[in-house]
C-alpha cells in the first residue's frame, strides 16, 4: 500500500495550522510556499480537508485556513480518510471460487485466510493512526525539528499570519 502525497501534505499543513491561534488563518499560497509544494495541488486536499471538517476556509483580504477544531480531536486516520477516502487497503474478490479447483458455495464455510489477515493488518494499521492526533504531532516537533528550522519557521510564520 502507497498512501499518496497528499496526506503527507496534508497533515503537515495540519501541523501547522494547529499553530495559529484561533481569530487566525493562513492562505493557502503561504502554506504551499512554506512546505515546498505545488498551490493547485495542495488546494485540492485542502478542499478534501474542508469537506471532512478539519479544517475550515474564510474568504476575503484576511482570508485563508484554520483548524476546525481543536487538533486534539483530529487524528492521522482523518486526514489519511479525508484525503485517501475510507476505503480498505485490500479488497478481496474471492478467486479462490474460480478456477478448475472451485467448488460449490456451500463448502466455502471459512472466510479467505489471505482476506482475514489483511483485514487484521488493516485493522492495526488504523488503529495506530487514530490513536495518534495532530496535537501529538505538534509536541513532537521540539523533538523531531531543527532548533534553526523552528527560529526561521516562526519568522515566516509572523510575517504571514492573517
Amino acid at each position: 500500500m502507497q498512501l499518496g502525497q497528499g496526506v503527507e501534505w496534508s497533515l503537515h499543513c495540519c501541523t501547522l495550522l494547529a499553530l495559529v491561534p484561533p481569530e487566525r488563518t493562513l492562505p493557502a499560497a503561504r502554506l504551499a510556499e512554506f512546505h515546498g509544494v505545488p498551490p493547485a495541488y495542495l488546494a485540492k486536499h485542502l478542499q478534501a480537508l474542508a469537506q471532512a471538517g478539519i479544517v475550515e476556509s474564510t474568504a476575503g483580504r484576511k482570508g485563508g485556513y484554520r483548524l476546525a477544531k481543536p487538533p486534539t480531536e483530529i487524528t492521522i486516520l482523518d486526514v489519511v480518510d479525508a484525503v485517501e477516502g475510507g476505503e480498505p487497503a485490500f479488497r478481496c474478490t474471492e478467486i479462490r471460487r474460480r478456477g478448475p479447483a472451485r467448488v460449490g458455495a456451500a463448502e466455502y464455510r471459512h472466510p479467505c485466510g489471505i482476506a482475514m489477515a489483511m483485514q487484521r493488518a488493516e485493522t492495526a494499521y488504523r488503529a495506530e493512526l487514530e490513536r495518534v492526533t495532530i496535537a501529538d504531532l505538534v509536541h513532537g516537533l521540539a523533538e523531531t525539528v531543527s532548533p534553526v528550522a523552528v527560529r526561521k519557521s516562526a519568522s515566516w510564520f509572523q510575517e504571514v499570519l492573517r
